[in-house]
């Protein structure tokens, strides 16, 4: 959208001579040499501005900006750099050219600076930032932003931007923002958080199915050895019935004989029981072990988000019992 503006700064007249008045505020402490170094790089800027030549233009203010520091300079310069993209520089040179009122430039000039500052500000993220952690830093997509505690203001881009909190001791503090533009970004540091307030963890299902498969093995596996018991002392009695019936020379009944088919059946059974109970112990323990704890990161909103969701449960559940016990 800022390219729509550039015609207008062509229609605008540029600031032709630098005001170099002794008592002047933007005059004090520069030498005549300087003075004139920039007067002459402002000229040639001006030449191939009014070509329509912009970045060329733009560099040879900038190099006037070095000699000396003119309210004027920086007004030419927000101009030709309407058309570069550049929109966090033009404000800045655009705040630069209104320091000192009128006096530098004019009435008309003044008021097109100020309504192009309204436009370009529409079209940036302003952002304040406050930390109250004593020597913690803060930093912005990895600019210093300042020393806590402390405040700053000032203007980005819309999108993403990381914030970064840092102080020996506690590993970096990260926090991701995505303002749009015309937003105002505001972050509060509170607090930094360490390793373990930071780190939680989670399992792929709860702890108790892999355990309930194990119980099953266990449970299927008691149930084999009950009837590994009760075939043994089936097969016992009829060897103590065999070896009776043996002395006497009586002739075995069928329910003799049931008695040895019964007892080996359920010791077969049993042997069954034993290898699938046994099978559900070690996929019981391999599915503990594929579900075992694993640690991840919580960002510091997550960990304050988590921590305030906990105060309101805790402060519903003190209310609540107040309420029962009056």
């Amino acid at each position: 959208m800022l390219w729509l503006w550039a015609p207008l700064a062509v229609a605008q007249p540029l600031h032709q001579q630098l005001d170099a008045g002794a008592q002047r505020a933007w005059v004090k402490g520069v030498s005549q040499e300087r003075q004139a170094a920039a007067a002459a790089l402002f000229k040639e800027g001006n030449g191939y501005y009014e070509k329509a030549v912009f970045l060329r233009a733009a560099e040879l203010y900038r190099q006037a900006l070095e000699q000396w520091d003119h309210p004027a300079i920086h007004y030419n310069l927000a101009l030709a750099l309407m058309d570069t993209g550049l929109k966090l520089e033009l404000r800045e040179h655009l705040e630069a050219a209104m320091r000192y009122g009128e006096a530098p430039l004019d009435q008309k000039m003044l008021e097109h600076a100020r309504n192009l500052r309204v436009f370009v500000e529409k079209q940036l993220v302003r952002v304040e930032v406050s930390c109250e952690v004593s020597g913690a830093s803060v930093t912005m997509d990895g600019r210093p932003l300042l020393t806590a505690p402390g405040h700053y203001e000032g203007w980005a881009l819309p999108g993403s931007h990381v914030f970064v909190a840092a102080k020996k001791g506690y590993p970096p503090n990260e926090r991701v923002r995505n303002p749009r533009e015309g937003e105002t970004l505001t972050l509060n540091i509170d607090g930094l958080y360490d390793d373990r307030e930071l780190t939680r963890y989670r399992r792929i299902w709860a702890p108790w199915k892999s355990w309930a498969v194990v119980g099953a093995g266990v449970a299927l596996a008691a149930g084999g050895g009950l009837l590994h018991l009760q075939g043994r002392d089936d097969l016992r009695s009829f060897d103590a019935r065999a070896t009776e019936c043996g002395l006497l020379g009586c002739v075995p009944s069928s329910e003799f004989e049931d008695l040895r088919n019964r007892g080996r059946q359920f010791q077969k059974v049993a042997m069954g029981t034993y290898v699938a109970g046994g099978a559900l112990i070690v996929t019981g323990a391999v599915l503990a072990y594929i579900n075992r704890a694993e640690p991840y990161r919580l960002t510091p909103d997550e960990y304050e988000q988590d921590t305030h969701i906990a105060l309101q449960i805790g402060t519903a559940r003190r209310e609540l019992l107040v309420t029962f016990r009056f």
